[in-house]
């Protein structure tokens, strides 16, 4: 260690000094800062949960930034720019008042983006704003009020009165342009934009003035040496290279955004750690008469702004390297990786899906590389570089100092392409860099091709360069002739094997052929616009090949119900009220269950995962583990005090594996120890020997081997089936596929299990739906009565399912641990062991069989469905029941038969998601009818309207059909969508299109509203009414984002005719409402709402007297005058939903309560030659009864949808051949972003639809919207329609779900496609499995 060279870190947390002399180089900047309201969301940078800003000023992933990496820094958080304690920062405020926040987990990351972006550019553009969310998920809201809300801030907003902008609203208080029908207060809008405290620069917290003195610029050389690594932070470039001759295996680490996920999620070991970050020549830019030469770890944001500066300053033929460069940056993460991020590291790391490198090695660029002892030596980023998979050229003791980007000649062309699962902050499936230069000398119209190379990503293990390519066009002629040619050469040059890593064979090598022929039609028309002598000779629908999706920003209108005008000011019912938990969810202050602070002795459980789909279990070896630093114990079935098996239904699982296990991601064990680090790797470290046995992944390997959980199938059946399809003119049958989807919720599962040491009694703080199930499984684990344990919960950072039951396994672990060593215990699963475990949304099969007339009248269905289960019952049953209950979607078919088939797999148990089978039901439904109108030649529109339900109409469950709104919604929907207009102008566009068409698709749905079980249809409510005159509430519901505490609040505050602010929920436990049903079924409204109602009743009729007898009084007034009577402030309400029940035996009874109905219109655009698609406008029609909180309905409507686009089209669930699963943590597995909603986006809200089924008149809003998302679906469908039409194929195809970029694309059939067709070889297995 050099003399000079400092042992501690020294930096500022929200203005404060920070001096750490006992750093550990591997612990993260989010670890170390956890009590300051940051959030784990992913722990690999895909998410933006944990985002800070550093420095001056710019975001950062707190999850990825090594804490030795900020000395010399300023760290702010979120707690540091504001709180409810002082005073909100405006970006606070806005996204807490426009009803930005739901769940709550997301928030402070997104509210660092915002503001790291204002700290900047205090005056954004829309476009700067909403690109500032790139590396930010939200999995609740949909987006678009976080949009509206942050939409104040910009330069298009600010002193012009739209956007809701807060410095000037036009005399009407119209916002986003369109005056909104609804009321705040008096005004018509979601929000009050005018009561914003406007935005002060000025008023931002200041840089620590330490750091801006001459001594703190110099660079410090660090030498930390932990207890697993050292950190070594050199400061000259000799240092360097000496280090790296002493320790040539050491890593350097810049932005930590490759070396952080192997150590976190690859279980590697690095001993030394240099990081070369304050190297002047490393950060060096220097512009040359020949180009731009970039230190190594110079940052991706540098290189953006180098780059954009050099092409606004320079003529554009100089520049078509750098515009290249830019475009792939554009897709390149999020910012906060940019920011960190060096254009070295994304060299070195040799990714073979390198956004970068397919486009320096297509320019060739040179390289400097030095070791020690001045020698250096350059070389080129060429087809030779890159030696293997993550290898390159370079020897153990060489850097690479900088890289040269050169400018391009005049007759150079230069594009790069990248296709990806979605758009922003994704890794490629292909990228290509392509480069043609010119014979300078020709004269005529034709044109010599001098020099060319075409490099790609995605197909081969390194970056590789299509050399017979390179050759093979060399030489000739720039004409449409060289395509077919280059094609046929790059499948020669990019020869991926069936079963090649990554699988998706036929698409990837499809998209090396497209690329090349954008790549022609890029080239072809430059040339045409520059060059006099160059006539194009493509057709002018050929355009529509050249470019990508260029997405414009948001924009919205949300219209609802007012509520009377003679409704008190003072009753919020039908008032679009944000969520009251909002402001404390901006500043981080909302608790959630890993937020509770350490107890004096607490533990922390590492979980010991299964590594196999099915095998016996030959022993479990945890010595390894037990010497390992702070391990306590570990923890297996010998130690489960109770019973091991369990499950919410039956019990067919295990709390610890005991003689096999039946999925990866099974609990075997768990390890005890001090600190979350010590016991995830010693639980690493438990050696588990198995027995492999025969595993069963999919649907189609569970009906081939017969492994069903239900020994026969669920049947309904109405009608005489066979008279049915005699009677119809055509007969159809087909098969489709809807695929699984991952929760994602933001906050993972996560327990605190604090043993209370007499009695066998435990406390539990559990991010859960369910406490009552928690608390039962929990009490069988531990052999004690279910009154010895309390569970509580706060709020969930998310659910959507997930942890309705899944989040009891942990539970149950974690509670044993507890049990077992007598003190707390805590654990919250990491992103990746979260996803593993805990299951999904239901994949499923259908094959159906439909019968119907000329004029498209439906006579008969039989559909058999078939779900993927998992390896236990969980709730399965219950969810193909909803499927087969909504197998019919809107529409009355005489005589139907539905099967239902539960698979029993190796993969973990799927379980509950937001709509609950019916999404997958109603799926199918849509899928056979657009096919009955491809057949007999009427439109989608006429079709549906020709079979819709009407008023009085009865189910194929036999339930008769009150307040039937769906044409009311239907022909709300298509006037407000001008849907015929539209499908004018999409048919005039496809004619004059060949490489992007359009698609318009209108989707009804119909949702029951109750649990199918019948026993489950109950809540209660406790209420306390204290001497102050404040409220306490309590109810069976949980809080996770929905709004749910809000609304309750909302209907006691009507009845006991107070504030909002006087009532407060605290928290749902099972000390307080017992017997409590899950929030889940979109119920938890009706039942604890009408409970509260109830219970709140109780006491006004006990307040009564004291009212009359002082009717003049105060609400404080009646209270004390009770209480001085001795009246009994407090009371306990209990609601059952009357008249349900149903006997699956008899088809006969009353299945759900009521229905929810809605409506949309989704317009989309494909790219036919990547499978890019772009969502354009959406508008939806929503039957929510009279709703008791517009906005927070209005949220769920555009959750949910969002959530729904996810499933239908981007989210995809794949796995292993041997079971593991592939599609772990955001970087693998993607959810909608902030640029993937709709560009135009319109809610609407029915008018004068009371629900007298309801409390307040109101209906359930949570899952229904979901599957109006599939209007998305069917319009790709339809736009891909239009692409095969124009290849000469007509006729109905299949279409699973989702509808992914690569079945677009290879449903859009062309020569490029017929290149590849799959082969049909039994003995190759894809490398992709789809359960």
């Amino acid at each position: 260690m050099p003399s000079s060279a400092s042992e501690e870190i020294v930096f500022f947390v929200n203005g404060r000094k920070v001096v750490e002399a006992k750093a550990q180089p591997e612990m993260t900047l989010l670890c170390y800062l956890r009590n300051h309201c940051s959030k784990l969301g992913c722990g690999e940078g895909g998410c933006g949960a944990c985002t800070v800003m550093i420095s001056k000023h710019f975001s950062a992933n707190g999850c990825l930034m090594p804490l030795c990496a900020v000395d010399g820094m300023a760290v702010t958080t979120v707690e540091g720019i504001g709180s409810t304690k002082t005073v909100l920062h405006p970006v606070q405020e806005r996204i807490a008042k426009c009803h930005g926040s739901q769940c709550g987990f997301c928030t402070p990351g997104i509210v660092m983006s915002m503001y790291a972006l204002l700290r900047n550019n205090p005056l954004p553009t829309n476009k700067e704003m909403e690109s500032a969310f790139e590396g930010n998920l939200c999995r609740c809201t949909g987006y678009r009020p976080i949009l509206e809300g942050l939409k104040t801030f910009t330069k298009e907003c600010c002193g012009k009165g739209v956007n809701g902008c807060c410095s000037e609203m036009d005399q009407n208080g119209t916002a986003n342009g369109i005056s909104q029908n609804g009321v705040v207060n008096g005004c018509n809008e979601l929000f009050k934009s005018t009561e914003f405290t406007p935005y002060d620069p000025t008023q931002d917290v200041i840089f620590p003035p330490e750091l801006m003195l001459p001594e703190a610029a110099k660079p410090r050389t660090l030498y930390i040496k932990g207890d697993n690594s050292t950190w070594i932070r050199p400061t000259t470039l000799e240092e360097l290279l000496e280090l790296k001759t002493k320790y040539p295996q050491a890593k350097l680490v810049i932005g930590n955004t490759e070396i952080g996920i192997e150590m976190k999620f690859k279980n590697q070991s690095y001993p030394i750690l240099i990081a070369p970050t304050h190297i002047s020549e490393l950060n060096a830019v220097e512009h040359t008469a020949e180009g731009i030469r970039f230190g190594a770890s110079v940052t991706l944001t540098t290189l953006e702004e180098v780059l954009s500066e050099a092409c606004q300053s320079m003529p554009e033929f100089k520049t078509r390297w750098f515009t290249a460069i830019l475009h792939m940056l554009k897709w390149f993460a999020g910012h906060q990786i940019r920011n960190v991020g060096a254009i070295g590291g994304n060299i070195m790391t040799a990714s073979p899906i390198s956004d970068l490198n397919p486009v320096l090695m297509a320019a060739r660029c040179p390289l400097t590389l030095a070791a020690a002892g001045g020698k250096r030596r350059k070389v080129k980023l060429d087809e030779n570089f890159f030696t293997g998979y993550r290898r390159t050229i370079l020897q153990a003791n060489e850097i690479l100092v900088d890289i040269f980007i050169p400018f391009t000649e005049k007759h150079e062309y230069v594009f790069a392409f990248k296709q990806a699962r979605r758009r922003e902050d994704d890794i490629a499936i292909v990228n290509t860099g392509m480069r043609v230069l010119f014979d300078k000398e020709t004269q005529s119209s034709s044109w010599q091709i001098q020099d060319c190379s075409f490099s790609f990503g995605g197909l081969a293990p390194t970056t590789v360069m299509a050399m017979k390519t390179v050759k093979g066009l060399t030489g000739r002629t720039w004409n449409e002739s060289i395509v077919q040619e280059a094609c046929q050469l790059l499948a020669e040059d990019l020869p991926l094997a069936p079963g090649a890593p990554g699988g998706q064979v036929e698409y990837r090598r499809s998209l090396a052929s497209s690329f090349f022929f954008k790549f022609y039609l890029n080239v072809t028309l430059q040339l045409s616009n520059q060059e006099v002598a160059y006539k194009a000779d493509i057709p002018k629908s050929f355009i529509s090949g050249t470019g990508h999706f260029q997405r414009d920003t948001t924009y919205s209108t949300q219209t609802f119900q007012e509520v009377p005008s003679d409704q008190l000011i003072e009753d919020v019912v039908g008032r679009p009220v944000p969520h009251l938990a909002a402001a404390k969810q901006t500043t981080g202050e909302a608790v959630y269950c890993d937020d509770i602070p350490k107890y004096a002795g607490e533990l922390y459980l590492g979980v010991v995962f299964s590594k196999r789909a099915h095998a016996k279990i030959l022993g479990v070896d945890p010595s390894e583990a037990l010497r390992q630093p702070g391990v306590k114990r570990y923890v297996g079935v010998d130690d489960v005090p109770g019973r091991n098996a369990t499950g919410p239904v039956i019990f067919d699982e295990e709390i610890f594996a005991s003689e096999k296990v039946t999925c990866v991601g099974q609990v075997i064990g768990g390890i005890v120890a001090e600190t979350q680090a010590q016991a995830q790797k010693a639980a690493q470290l438990v050696k588990v020997t198995y027995e492999d046995l025969p595993r069963i992944i999919t649907i189609e390997e569970a009906i081939a081997a017969e492994s069903y959980l239900n020994p026969e199938p669920m049947c309904i059946q109405k009608g005489d089936l066979e008279a049915g399809f005699a009677e119809s003119d055509h007969v159809l049958e087909g098969e489709m596929r809807v695929g699984g989807q991952e929760h994602f919720y933001l906050e993972t599962q996560a327990t605190i299990a604090v043993p209370r040491g007499e009695d066998g009694e435990m406390e539990l703080f559990v991010s859960t739906q369910n406490p009552t199930l928690t608390q039962k499984l929990v009490a069988s684990a531990l052999g004690v009565p279910a009154n010895r344990i309390v569970v509580r919960t706060k709020r969930m950072g998310g659910g959507f399912g997930g942890k309705e039951t899944r989040n009891c396994f942990l539970s149950n672990v974690v509670a044993v641990a507890a049990a077992k060593v007598g003190k707390p215990v805590r654990c919250m699963l990491d992103r990746d062991e979260d996803m593993k475990s805990t299951g999904t949304r239901h994949p499923f099969l259908a094959k159906y069989k439909v019968g119907f007339t000329a004029n498209g009248k439906i006579k008969a269905l039989d559909v058999k469905m078939y779900s993927n289960a998992g390896n236990s019952l969980d709730l399965s049953k219950s969810v193909m029941e909803r499927a087969i209950f909504h197998m019919e979607n809107c529409y009355l078919i005489p005589n139907i038969r539905g099967h239902g088939y539960l698979c029993k797999t190796n993969i973990p148990s799927n379980t509950a998601f937001r709509g609950f089978g019916g999404p997958q039901g109603m799926m199918f439904a849509e899928s056979w009818i657009s096919d009955i109108a491809i057949t007999c030649g009427i439109s989608q529109r006429r079709v549906r309207e020709l079979n819709f339900y009407q008023e009085g109409d009865v189910t194929h469950f036999n339930q008769e059909l009150a307040s039937c709104h769906i044409q009311r919604v239907w022909d709300e929907l298509v006037e407000r969508c001008l849907y015929e207009e539209r499908r004018e102008h999409i048919e005039a566009f496809n004619r004059e299109n060949r490489w992007r068409k359009r698609g318009l698709a209108l989707t009804p749905t119909k949702f029951g509203i109750s649990f199918t079980a019948t026993f489950m249809n109950q809540a209660g409510a406790l209420v306390h009414v204290y001497t102050d005159g404040s409220v306490l509430l309590t109810h069976g519901g949980t809080e996770m984002g929905q709004g749910l505490h809000t609304k309750m609040i909302q209907i006691a505050a009507r009845i006991f005719g107070i504030p909002v602010c006087k009532i407060h929920i605290s928290e749902t436990s099972t000390n307080t409402v017992a017997n409590t049903s899950p929030t889940a079924a979109s119920a938890s409204s009706d039942l604890n709402g009408m409970a509260v109602k109830i219970a709140c009743e109780q006491v006004m009729e006990r307040l009564k007297p004291y009212k009359m007898e002082n009717p003049k009084g105060e609400w404080e007034e009646w209270v004390r005058s009770a209480y001085f009577d001795r009246v009994n402030l407090s009371a306990n309400g209990f609601y059952k939903t009357p008249d349900l029940g149903y006997d699956w035996k008899t088809n006969t009874g009353r299945v759900f309560n009521y229905f929810c109905f809605g409506a949309a219109c989704s317009e989309v655009e494909i790219d036919c030659l990547t499978g890019d698609h772009q969502v354009l406008r959406t508008d939806i029609v929503m039957d929510v009864g009279i709703s008791l909180n517009p906005a927070i309905d209005i949220g769920q409507v555009e959750g949910g949808f969002v959530q729904g686009m996810g499933m239908f089209t981007l989210e995809e669930v794949r796995y292993s051949q041997t079971g593991s699963l592939w599609t772990q943590g955001p970087g693998a597995y993607k959810i909608p972003g902030f640029s993937d909603i709709p560009v135009e986006f319109y809610v609407h809200l029915l008018r004068s639809a009371p629900n007298e089924k309801a409390v307040f008149s109101s209906k359930a809003v949570g899952e229904p919207p979901l599957f109006l998302a599939s209007s998305v679906f069917y319009a790709i469908k339809d736009a891909i329609m239009f692409a095969r039409r124009e290849s000469g194929v007509e006729g109905i195809f299949r279409l699973d779900s989702p509808a992914t970029s690569e079945r677009i694309r290879m449903a859009c059939v062309d020569q490029f496609t017929q290149q590849f067709t799959p082969l049909a070889d039994p003995t190759v297995k894809d490398f992709n499995v789809y359960p």
